[in-house]
């Protein structure tokens, strides 16, 4: 009979630490420094759970926006242009900006303004709703309301909710009185002028048509930004084009070209939230065999099989994101976590010029007053 062998509980709960980790002490801010958002934002890395994975997404972006094709090696089969230092130092990467229609609704549209007003990303994707809220809010106030409205009594007051937030019915017949006649005009150039619409240049033509500073696709098209819509039809916008017409594939070429025609240039990715804009960002990318960069922001699981939900190292097995990059996937609350990452990346290195001190008028700074700035 085999002979019972006592051991110390202490030995059985504790087994001996054999190598400590050589990684960053976790280590969270010191409030006794005072309240500094860039100290607070510096310790997220060390901070553990996502907050961790934010300070790495932070990194990500910034080296996005750093990168230059100066870093690398000279391809001795290039272009001789693209051997010339000038150029190389110049040449940066092409960053997607992908968002879905709840954030243009929600505060974040502010962020996604300054971004496309100062030129400091060069390619967009959104949803129907991610175009007419944005012109919606030019013509009416969203309001802040409460995720605990009966909808039955917001029904009866007309009251639309988003969240906790409130869009009055009255914006929508605002926004509905001011695009007709612009889609009427451009069926008519349609058929006289034998116009090709697409998404992309419809939104375009309406960036230019609101003529309104506070929108995201009046800088879109001051800047010549392209936007890209694939599912213009599921909204609002897209009842309205009942009688009108848009051709999606002609911008499926146009965004797929732009992504295997960046080369010599590297491309990134910064994804709010999921669904058509997360999936046509990543797959135009699969058309250069992955982007080099990817930062995602949003609140789906994978465990469904989504592609919402899905973690980066998925796109990886698609050819969407590169084998060699170092994508990141914070599981959060755009709303809370895009600001927060703009004021360590974008903010930090747009830097504004400023104007002659003798022209001191609007002309100076640019059309329509903007303030001319430029990366560091």
């Amino acid at each position: 009979m085999a002979q019972k062998v006592d051991i110390p509980a202490a030995e059985a709960v504790l087994v001996p630490t054999d190598t400590i980790p050589d990684t960053p002490i976790i280590r969270g801010y010191d409030f006794g420094q005072g309240r500094d958002l860039d100290g607070i934002m510096e310790a997220m890395l060390t901070t553990g759970f996502q907050a961790t994975t934010f300070g790495q997404a932070i990194n990500e972006v910034n080296r996005m926006i750093n990168w230059r094709l100066s870093d690398e090696p000279v391809d001795p089969n290039a272009d001789p242009e693209h051997a010339d230092p000038d150029f190389r130092a110049a040449t940066r990467c092409l960053i997607f900006l992908g968002f879905t229609s709840n954030l243009t609704s929600a505060g974040v549209r502010e962020h996604i303004r300054y971004l496309v007003q100062n030129r400091m990303v060069d390619v967009l994707v959104t949803t129907a709703g991610g175009i007419e809220e944005d012109f919606i809010k030019c013509m009416g106030h969203t309001y802040m309301g409460d995720f605990q409205l009966k909808g039955s009594e917001l029904r009866l007051k007309g009251l639309n909710r988003i969240g906790n937030m409130l869009v009055p019915n009255s914006n929508y017949c605002k926004f509905e009185d001011w695009i007709i006649p612009i889609l009427d005009a451009a069926l008519k150039e349609q058929n006289e002028q034998g116009v090709n619409w697409t998404p992309s240049k419809l939104i375009d033509r309406l960036g230019k048509e609101i003529n309104h500073p506070d929108s995201i696709y009046y800088w879109a098209h001051k800047n010549g930004i392209p936007v890209f819509c694939p599912a213009i039809t599921d909204g609002s916008i897209g009842d309205m084009l009942f009688f009108h017409s848009v051709d999606v594939v002609e911008d499926i070429r146009r965004i797929n070209d732009m992504a295997m025609r960046a080369t010599p240039r590297k491309t990134g990715m910064i994804i709010l939230g999921g669904g058509v804009p997360k999936h046509h960002i990543c797959n135009a990318n699969l058309m250069r065999n992955g982007a080099d960069f990817a930062v995602y922001v949003n609140t789906a699981q994978e465990f469904d099989g989504s592609d919402s939900g899905a973690r980066p190292d998925e796109a990886v097995s698609w050819g969407k994101i590169r084998v060699d990059a170092k994508p990141v996937k914070v599981s959060g609350d755009a709303t809370i976590l895009f600001p927060l990452l703009i004021s360590q990346t974008f903010a930090k290195h747009w830097k504004p010029v400023e104007p002659p001190a003798k022209k001191p008028d609007a002309a100076a700074n640019g059309k329509d007053g903007a303030v001319k700035a430029t990366f560091d």
